[in-house]
């Protein structure tokens, strides 16, 4: 792992590393560097804001087609399970019937976690082929349904339960992932080996933090019973649920930048950054907190602060903004070669995503006349702009695949 430049002392340390796990840090950081490319400063990209007017008229055309009511539900890993119109949850709920509502609200949180830790970038050769439907999916769907069969399996737990516990993820092996996947020489999966690593480093970090995962059988799922020592009158704050996840799951993240040990996650260098030149985006804790979020209303638990949390800087939403003008290259050849998570390449592109959702979100509620509180930013995404980046990837380029190339381990995107 890379060390970052740090503060002099311990405590400032604890402070940069708390301010860099907060989404205030991700949206001024994004936005220093959104400031630094609309002054011309950038070698990558220039940013057009006069597109931003018809991105969203797109964006909500997409919505009226896939919500017709507006009735849009969260950007969240539950949409996934039920690919298809296939009702896989009901399956699910068979399988927790027997469970008191905080059991089945951790079980629902192991698989959250699990599967969204395996949603990396699939590549556009691999597939999944579903007995039970004769379903053949691709990319985020495909991983969401073969880690759900694979969890109702019990392939995750010790007993065979549809759980996961810490002991049984550290044993898992790679030969079981691929075989659960159905990996082969003709259908490869981008970052098997990486998935893997995630989910065994899950196993040790469960172990390493008795007060978020428990101590007699340390599983994701206990971060339920933290959560809910968290509300208070029966409300939780969004950013309460990214800050466990931060907090409980840094360390499972390979080869990343460190301050005094403390491993920082999806946090990488850019030297337009004033001060210590890092920039946060914490990409999939924040999908994992939007997908821990439904379990924990399912309690009764009403969730404040929704839109502190950021939009998700990830290739459907970077390539929307790229795909409709709102992002132009300055250079074409950054679109015929593969870039590094760690590049200023992609760096720049996540950051001009992050600040581009927000105006985009902004500029949609306004033509709909509707507020915040009616049509958060975690909707608009599942709308939303998620969707349209795959709807006009697809009518672009065969296979849909992203305007940028990406180098991926198999553990951001």
């Amino acid at each position: 792992m890379g060390t970052a430049k740090t503060p002099s002392t311990p405590r400032e340390e604890e402070r940069l590393v708390a301010y860099l796990r907060s989404p205030e840090a991700i949206r001024e950081r994004c936005g220093e560097l959104f400031s630094w490319v609309c002054e011309g400063k950038s070698e990558n990209f220039l940013c057009d804001l006069t597109q931003l007017g018809r991105v969203a008229d797109y964006v909500m055309e997409v919505i009226r087609g896939e919500y017709p009511n507006l009735d849009v539900p969260f950007h969240s890993r539950w949409r996934h399970f039920e690919v298809g119109g296939v009702g896989r949850l009901a399956k699910l709920d068979k399988l927790l019937a027997q469970l008191s509502p905080e059991e089945k609200a951790a079980a629902k949180f192991d698989l959250a976690i699990i599967s969204v830790l395996l949603d990396a970038g699939a590549g556009d050769r691999w597939h999944y082929d579903e007995q039970e439907t004769n379903l053949r999916l691709g990319r985020s769907e495909g991983l969401a349904v073969a880690s759900f069969q694979m969890f109702c399996q019990g392939n995750f737990a010790s007993d065979g339960l549809p759980q996961a516990n810490a002991f049984r993820l550290q044993q898992l092996t790679e030969a079981e992932l691929a075989a659960g996947f159905q990996v082969t020489a003709d259908n490869p999966l981008v970052g098997i080996g990486g998935r893997l690593n995630l989910l065994q480093k899950l196993g040790q970090v469960l172990l390493a933090s008795p007060h978020l995962f428990g101590d007699t059988n340390p599983r994701p799922g206990n971060l339920v019973k933290y959560l809910l020592g968290k509300s208070e009158n029966g409300k939780l704050a969004a950013t309460t649920v990214l800050s466990a996840v931060l907090e409980g799951l840094s360390d499972i993240w390979p080869g990343r930048l460190e301050i005094a040990g403390v491993n920082l996650g999806d946090v990488w260098e850019h030297p337009a950054i004033s001060d210590d030149g890092l920039v946060p985006f914490h990409k999939l804790s924040q999908w994992l907190t939007y997908s821990l979020l439904e379990p924990l209303q399912e309690l009764g638990l009403t969730i404040t602060g929704l839109d502190r949390l950021t939009g998700l800087p990830e290739y459907r939403n970077g390539g929307l903004c790229l795909d409709l003008g709102l992002i132009n290259v300055k250079n074409p050849e950054i679109l015929h070669t593969s870039h590094s998570v760690a590049s200023a390449v992609i760096v720049e592109w996540r950051a001009l995503t992050v600040i581009l959702l927000d105006r985009i979100a902004a500029t949609v509620l306004e033509k709909l006349g509707m507020s915040p509180e009616e049509l958060p930013l975690v909707k608009i995404l599942q709308g939303g702009t998620w969707t349209a980046g795959r709807k006009i990837a697809a009518e672009l380029r065969t296979g849909g695949i992203p305007p940028i190339q990406i180098e991926s381990d198999g553990t951001v995107f």
